[in-house]
């Protein structure tokens, strides 16, 4: 497998990016992988190795670049990294007003600056892109997709936050735009995308020109599809994974 540590010139600075893509061969289409709140690290870089070894030259950008590329690594002894609903108030509150600096703007607009860098490097194809997020990330997929349907044709959001809001730029407004198609892989027990929310998805997304899949896991939290986290849930994770590339194969 190749492996690049990528620095990406986009509008507001330098932005840290790692990529990876099969060994030979080629080109094999990009995908994006939007990180959640806890920041990019190394186990993110063992999922975008996931991605690659299927086919797919996945990037992982560092969207923290503009406040100095921190990471929140909170763990239990086990070594298991810690959900959000248990850490101490004081680290939960430090890391949400970091992560307050990132907007969703801010998020799509780093998107489209790789996806313009990562189709000039060898290996890379040039058609439609992927992308998928956890977390916040599960959030700023949607909003790329809706912005740019142009480059984004195939997007999974797992157990995404703020998906429905009363603000005027709520991501799921953005149904009508999105293109191709798109998967939202939901946590039974998640209080960030409870029932009304998630019919409030499907009832937008019922008339948007995407194809929109979800799936709502039984027993299963918020931050279930991150390997290593206290909730995860492998039953879960591994069958978004089927859902996530039987789309990559039709889409890209």
């Amino acid at each position: 497998m190749r492996e690049h540590e990528l620095r990406i010139q986009t509008p507001d600075g330098v932005m840290a990016t790692f990529l990876a893509l099969p060994d030979t061969g080629g080109p094999y289409p990009p995908v994006v992988l939007f990180m959640d709140v806890w920041g990019m690290r190394e186990q993110l870089r063992d999922v975008a190795r996931l991605v690659a070894a299927e086919g797919y030259a996945c990037a992982a950008p560092s969207l923290y670049y503009r406040s100095g590329d921190t990471h929140f690594d909170h763990r239990h002894e086990d070594g298991r990294t810690k959900s959000i609903f248990v850490l101490d108030p004081e680290d939960r509150a430090k890391m949400l007003e970091y992560n307050s600096h990132l907007t969703d703007d801010m998020a799509v607009s780093d998107a489209v600056a790789l996806i313009a860098h990562m189709r000039g490097i060898d290996g890379v194809g040039a058609g439609p892109a992927g992308c998928f997020g956890y977390c916040m990330g599960g959030r700023h997929v949607v909003q790329a997709a809706a912005a740019h349907p142009d480059i984004f044709r195939a997007t999974a959001s797992l157990h995404g936050t703020a998906l429905v809001t009363a603000e005027a730029n709520s991501p799921h407004l953005g149904a009508p735009c999105i293109q191709g198609e798109i998967y939202f892989g939901y946590g039974e027990r998640d209080t960030y995308t409870p029932p009304d929310v998630i019919a409030t998805v499907r009832k937008t997304f019922s008339a948007s020109p995407a194809v929109m899949r979800d799936r709502v896991h039984a027993d299963t939290d918020h931050g279930y599809a991150i390997p290593d986290r206290d909730v995860y849930n492998e039953a879960a994770a591994q069958q978004d994974w089927i859902d996530i590339f039987a789309m990559f194969r039709r889409m890209l």
